[in-house]
């Protein structure tokens, strides 16, 4: 066992969806901005439309986000927002995250 594993403190469960890096981030962002357009999205993160899109259905199914389409003039328009549920698991997965790396020895 090497040294320093006794200091190493089990990992919290951790929201996996969350955890997912291209889900964090758009989360991250609308935890800023509070809400946003799909493009302001696809710019920021640099993902592609389908990509972005996949993330944002998964999140949606979750409960963490609300989608708004509708139409400005005759083109479609996507705004995305965090729910309260997606709120408060953002705040809990940074938290959780938070207490990893102060567990850490160093």
């Amino acid at each position: 066992m090497p040294a320093d594993a006794e200091f190493l403190q089990p990992m919290p469960d951790v929201d996996r969806i969350i955890h997912e890096p291209a889900r964090f981030q758009i989360l991250a962002y609308l935890y800023v901005v509070e809400s946003a357009d799909f493009l302001f999205l696809l710019r920021q993160t640099g993902m592609t439309k389908g990509n972005l899109s996949s993330h944002m259905r998964r999140l949606e199914d979750s409960g963490y986000l609300e989608v708004v389409k509708d139409f400005i003039g005759r083109k479609p328009h996507t705004m995305l927002r965090l729910t309260k549920k997606g709120r408060a698991a953002f705040r809990d997965y940074c938290s959780s995250m938070k207490q990893v790396f102060h567990g850490l020895p160093g």
